[in-house]
């Protein structure tokens, strides 16, 4: 089974590590802040790595190229929009999941079809609509 990264141990990073952890999978979860690893539950079962992500000898070291799926999830939309074209096309990783503040960005990830992208804006806009509309309970 290939290994399962998360680039960007915040509140999003940490909770994603958390839940594939729980789900048995290989986690690894990178930044460069070794602090931001408190984030982790105490059953966490990954391997938290210190690394500053935009040093791609760095990633390589930590064996990124042999990942199965990558989550990003760094709260900085250039550095995201960067690790996501490095995984994609230098680590050609099958599977990249990464969070966009700016909804605007999908436009520089459209044609690479291994690159998923989240926006925290659409997902909050479709969500307050449905429960304005009564179509969702709270």
């Amino acid at each position: 089974m290939k290994r399962t990264y998360v680039i960007g141990c915040g509140k999003l990073g940490s909770s994603i590590a958390n839940e594939l952890s729980r789900r048995e999978l290989d986690v690894i979860i990178i930044d460069n802040d070794e602090s931001s690893f408190a984030l982790l539950s105490d059953d966490f079962s990954g391997v938290p790595k210190v690394a500053d992500a935009t040093d791609l000898d760095a990633l390589a070291n930590i064996g990124v190229e042999n990942a199965g799926e990558v989550y990003i999830t760094t709260g900085n939309d250039n550095l995201s929009l960067f690790l996501a074209h490095a995984c994609a096309i230098i680590f050609k990783i099958p599977y990249v999941y990464v969070r966009f503040d700016d909804p605007t960005l999908g436009i520089l990830v459209q044609g690479q079809s291994n690159i998923k992208a989240v926006y925290p804006f659409q997902l909050t806009r479709d969500r307050l609509s449905l429960l304005r509309s009564g179509s969702e309970q709270q």
